[in-house]
C-alpha cells in the first residue's frame, strides 16, 4: 500500500506550520520566574514611586491647562500606574488573591494621590477654560474600550518577552492612563461633576480592560499558579470578573451610539448646506451645527435669498437624512459685509490664539478698505475723464509709504475707524497713475493733484501723469 505523506514531507504543510510558528508566544518567552518577579515588582509603590506619580500628575496637569500633547505624552511616559494595573491582571490569570489585593490596594492608593494632586493644580491655576485635550478625556465611548484592549494585550505580551522593548510606553501612551485622572482632577477643582464622572469612567475602563487582557494572555501561557479547592468558588470568581468587564463596557456603547449618531448627523447637515445654498451670488460665511438639537445655522451674505426659497430648501431637510432638522439662515443686506458674523467666526477657528486674531483684525480691515476703494475709484476716474478726456489708462490705487502724523488727515473715514493702538507704523498712500495724449501744463498737474488729495481726504495723495 502507498504511504501517506506525512507533514514534514509535504510543503505545503511545512510553509502552514512555519507560519504559525511566527505568532507563536512561547518562542521569545522568559523565564516564569522572571515574569512573575518582574510583575510583582511593578506593583509596588513606596519609596520613588510616589513621587514619580506625583511629578508625572503636575505634568500631566500642566500640559491639559495649556493644551499641549507633547507635554501630555511626556507625563504618560512617566507615570508608574501601569504596574498595578498589570498585576492585578496576573493575579486573576493565576489566582493569586494575595497579589490582587496589594494590586487593587495601591492601584487605589495611586488613584487618591493623582485626584488629590490634580485637584490641588487646577484649584490653584489661573487658567480656568477647559481645551480640547482636556475636553477629550470626557465622553470615552466603545473606542477606548479597544484601545485598552488591545493596548493591554500589546502591554503584558511585552512585559512576558526575554528581550524588553519600548511596548511599555508605547501602551501607556496609547490608554492614557494619566490624562483622565487629571482631568477627573479638574472638574473636582471646578464643581463639574460631568467632567469628573466622565474622565473617570475613562479611566476605570482602561484599568478594567488592561487587566482583561493581561488575564487572557496569561491563560494562554499557562504559568505555575494556584489551584481552587472548590471549583464552584473557581466558577464564580470567573462569573464575578465577566459581569465586571461586561458592566464596565456597556455605558460605552451607547455613549460611542450617540456619537456616532451626532458624527452622521454632522456630516449630513454640511452636505445639506453645501448642497443646497449653492447660489453664484450668495455665500455661506459660516454653518452651526448643533446634533444634539438637531438645529442647523447657516449664516449668508451677498444677494438676499426670498423666504420662499428658503421655505423650499427646508422642505429638503426629511430627503437627506435630517427629518426634524432645524433650519435657521441668517442673512446679510445685498451690498452690506457683516463684518460681526466674519469675526466671530474667525474667532471660533483660530480658538484663543490673540496673535492670528490681531492678524486677521488687520485683514478684515483691510478688506473693508479695498471694497471701498474699489467702489471710489471708479467714480473717481469718472470724474477725471469728465474734466480731462484726453486722459486715459487711469489707474488709481494705494501705495504703501512712511507717513508723518502730520500728512495725515485725522477726519478721514480710514483714521476714524482705527484704534490707536492698532493704528500701522506706515500709512496707505493714494495713487494717481494716467496716460495723457498731450502734455499738460503745470497748473493742470497742479489742479489734478489737488482734486485728487481733497476727493480721496489724504493730503499724502500723489498722481504720476506721462
Amino acid at each position: 500500500m502507498p504511504k501517506t505523506p506525512s507533514s514534514s514531507s509535504n510543503p505545503a504543510a511545512r510553509s502552514w506550520h512555519g507560519f504559525l510558528n511566527r505568532f507563536s508566544l512561547l518562542d521569545d518567552k522568559a523565564d516564569d520566574t522572571m515574569i512573575d518577579e518582574s510583575l510583582r515588582a511593578g506593583v509596588e509603590l513606596r519609596g520613588a514611586t510616589p513621587w514619580i506619580l506625583m511629578f508625572a500628575i503636575f505634568v500631566a496637569s500642566i500640559g491639559l491647562n495649556v493644551n499641549s500633547t507633547a507635554v501630555i505624552i511626556g507625563a504618560m511616559l512617566i507615570s508608574p500606574l501601569m504596574g498595578p494595573i498589570m498585576g492585578i491582571g496576573y493575579g486573576i490569570g493565576i489566582y493569586d488573591f494575595t497579589l490582587i489585593r496589594k494590586s487593587v490596594g495601591n492601584l487605589l492608593i495611586a488613584t487618591l494621590i493623582s485626584l488629590l494632586t490634580s485637584t490641588v493644580y487646577f484649584a490653584l491655576s489661573p487658567l480656568t477654560e477647559a481645551h480640547s485635550e482636556l475636553l477629550a478625556r470626557t465622553s470615552p465611548t466603545i473606542w477606548d474600550v479597544l484601545i485598552a484592549l488591545f493596548g493591554g494585550f500589546a502591554g503584558i505580551i511585552g512585559v512576558t518577552r526575554k528581550e524588553k522593548t519600548n511596548v511599555i510606553p508605547g501602551v501607556a501612551i496609547a490608554t492614557a492612563l494619566m490624562p483622565p485622572l487629571c482631568t477627573a482632577g479638574y472638574g473636582l477643582a471646578n464643581g463639574n461633576w460631568a467632567y469628573f464622572l466622565g474622565a473617570f469612567y475613562l479611566f476605570s475602563i482602561n484599568c478594567v480592560y488592561i487587566a482583561a487582557a493581561a488575564v487572557l494572555v496569561i491563560g494562554l501561557l499557562n504559568p505555575p499558579h494556584k489551584q481552587f479547592v472548590d471549583p464552584v468558588m473557581e466558577t464564580r470568581v470567573k462569573r464575578v470578573l465577566f459581569l465586571v468587564v461586561l458592566l464596565t463596557g456597556l455605558p460605552s456603547l451607547y455613549l460611542a451610539y450617540r456619537l456616532v449618531g451626532n458624527e452622521v448627523f454632522h456630516s449630513k447637515a454640511s452636505q445639506f448646506v453645501h448642497q443646497e445654498f449653492n447660489f453664484p451670488k450668495s455665500h455661506v460665511v459660516e454653518i452651526g451645527i448643533t446634533p444634539k438639537n438637531k438645529h442647523v445655522e447657516v449664516t449668508l451674505i451677498g444677494d438676499r435669498l426670498s423666504a420662499r426659497t428658503i421655505d423650499t430648501i427646508r422642505t429638503h431637510l426629511p430627503a437627506t437624512g435630517l427629518k426634524g432638522a432645524i433650519l435657521t439662515v441668517h442673512q446679510a443686506g445685498d451690498d452690506n459685509i457683516d463684518i460681526n458674523t466674519l469675526r466671530d467666526g474667525i474667532v471660533k477657528e483660530l480658538s484663543g490664539n490673540e496673535l492670528a486674531l490681531a492678524s486677521r483684525d488687520q485683514q478684515i480691515a483691510d478688506l473693508r478698505r479695498q471694497v471701498a476703494w474699489s467702489a471710489q475709484s471708479a467714480q473717481l476716474t469718472a470724474e477725471l475723464k469728465a474734466q480731462y478726456p484726453d486722459l486715459t489708462d487711469i489707474l488709481i490705487g494705494e501705495g504703501v509709504g512712511a507717513a508723518p502724523p502730520e500728512e495725515t488727515d485725522g477726519d478721514s473715514a480710514d483714521s476714524a475707524s482705527m484704534e490707536p493702538e492698532s493704528a500701522p507704523e506706515t500709512a496707505p498712500v493714494p495713487i494717481l497713475v494716467a496716460h495723457s495724449a498731450k502734455r499738460l501744463s503745470r497748473q493742470d498737474m497742479a489742479r489734478i493733484e489737488d482734486w485728487f488729495r481733497v476727493r480721496t481726504q489724504s493730503k499724502a495723495a500723489r498722481i504720476a501723469i506721462d
